[in-house]
């Protein structure tokens, strides 16, 4: 005969999901904490659970035949632990259960739920195999379901992607403030550095963001370019000027609050005309905006954006809430992918690149060099080749572009994994010393 011990530690090593299954009887609402749940039949539609015939809610279930079962999400732990009398307190006491159907409560923010009436009763050694059939089911929210795995419970560990792609949305702004007219001296840029430098960012396969008043749509006409470029847009009259374009992106910056107006003529318009959009949330990490991003991010799923960007603002976001932010907006936003444009402030940059990695989200926007305090291109495909993620781009490319860059700029870019990349002959004196 197998030692108990043994058994529950191997289906310890089974994880599953963490629901409170719930029932109503004369005196009012009962509740445990349940993780033994499983689906039967899709037609008709039955679940099942197993409740142990010693505890009072095995008892009330029989008696009712009805039960519901509530799906925890992440951020609901304590909750799990009350129902399962971890801690003492009213079970149902500050947080919002609903009545459904069968009379049986549910709860109104679990990830999803389902109310049941009992159809069988099976005997399963010391539990009853309950079956119901299932007479109402919800999804309240989309986010991170609560697991249980080696007795304890915590959360999804998304694995690492197997690609990640960059598009550089800093470096024509960048060179645009340090053209001079004409290129006359004492430039520090030309218009043909500028575009030499954006064409070969191109050419290594980073989709690079022009400006369509002077640097790239003037210099560089659409219909000729190698498609791998994108403008941001604030009317949708601009759209026409993209005219003979092809395989550009159309970026539109969607105010959080109110994301689908400008918004979404500007998508439909680029649409009908073949190019692809990105909607851009700005501030997107501040912890008092999470309410309305994660509202702007199922909005603009639905006006059928090619991507939602989530831009980082001027405080930095911490590991912490990327995580928990991702987590929800990634569930609200399928099949559309996000984007993030994240700060190197306070090293936190590729901490925060990583976090997004293991989240869901494997599609950033750069600068080169991380010349204007985004995340720097070069910096963030070293990341990923150390974590075996392959990428479109040519690092070597990238990695020649930042030497040009630096060349041109007169001083050490605030990216270095370049300089290693590039061969010691970039490791200067001043570098020794630790110039800046």
């Amino acid at each position: 005969m197998i030692d108990a011990e043994a058994f529950r530690a191997a289906l310890s090593q089974w994880p599953t999901g963490v629901g409170v299954v719930t029932t109503v009887a004369g005196d009012g609402w009962h509740g445990m904490t349940a993780s033994s749940v499983c689906s039967v039949s899709l037609d008709p539609p039955l679940v099942l659970v197993c409740l142990a015939e010693q505890i009072y809610t095995h008892r009330l279930v029989a008696e009712s035949g009805v039960f519901a079962i509530s799906f925890l999400a992440k951020d609901q732990t304590r909750i799990g632990e009350i129902f399962a009398g971890r801690v003492a307190g009213d079970r149902f006491a500050g947080r919002t259960w609903e009545p459904r159907q069968t009379g049986a409560p549910v709860l109104a923010d679990a990830v999803g739920w389902l109310d049941c009436r009992v159809v069988h009763a099976y005997p399963g050694g010391d539990h009853t195999i309950f079956v119901g059939a299932v007479q109402a089911a919800g999804t309240p929210r989309r986010t991170a379901p609560l697991l249980f795995h080696s007795r304890a419970w915590g959360q999804l560990a998304d694995p690492l992607p197997a690609e990640m792609t960059v598009a550089d949305t800093g470096l024509a702004a960048v060179l645009q403030r340090r053209l001079q007219p004409n290129g006359t001296a004492p430039a520090r840029v030309t218009r043909h550095d500028a575009h030499r430098l954006l064409a070969a960012l191109r050419s290594a396969g980073v989709r690079t963001r022009l400006d369509i008043e002077s640097l790239a749509l003037s210099g560089i006409p659409p219909a000729v370019t190698d498609g791998n470029w994108s403008v941001v847009l604030h009317d949708p009259a601009q759209v026409a000027r993209l005219a003979g374009a092809r395989d550009g992106v159309v970026e539109v910056h969607a105010a959080a609050e109110r994301p689908d107006l400008v918004t979404r003529e500007i998508v439909n318009e680029s649409r009908r005309r073949g190019l692809a959009t990105v909607a851009r949330i700005s501030d997107a990490f501040a912890p008092a905006r999470t309410s309305a991003v994660l509202d702007a991010v199922e909005r603009l799923a639905g006006l059928g954006c090619t991507e939602i960007a989530l831009d980082e603002g001027s405080a930095p976001a911490s590991p912490l809430h990327v995580r928990n932010l991702l987590q929800e907006a990634v569930a609200r936003a399928r099949p559309t992918p996000l984007r993030l444009r994240l700060h190197e402030a306070y090293g936190l940059g590729l901490v925060n690149a990583l976090t997004a990695l293991k989240s869901g989200v494997h599609r950033f926007d750069v600068t080169l060099g991380g010349i204007d305090g985004g995340l720097c291109a070069e910096d963030l495909l070293f990341l990923a080749t150390q974590l075996a993620i392959t990428s479109p781009v040519d690092r070597a490319g990238l990695v020649s572009a930042a030497t040009e860059l630096e060349r041109l700029w007169g001083a050490v870019l605030p990216g270095r994994t370049y300089r290693v990349a590039a061969g010691p002959a970039l490791i200067t004196a001043d570098d020794e010393k630790g110039t800046p």
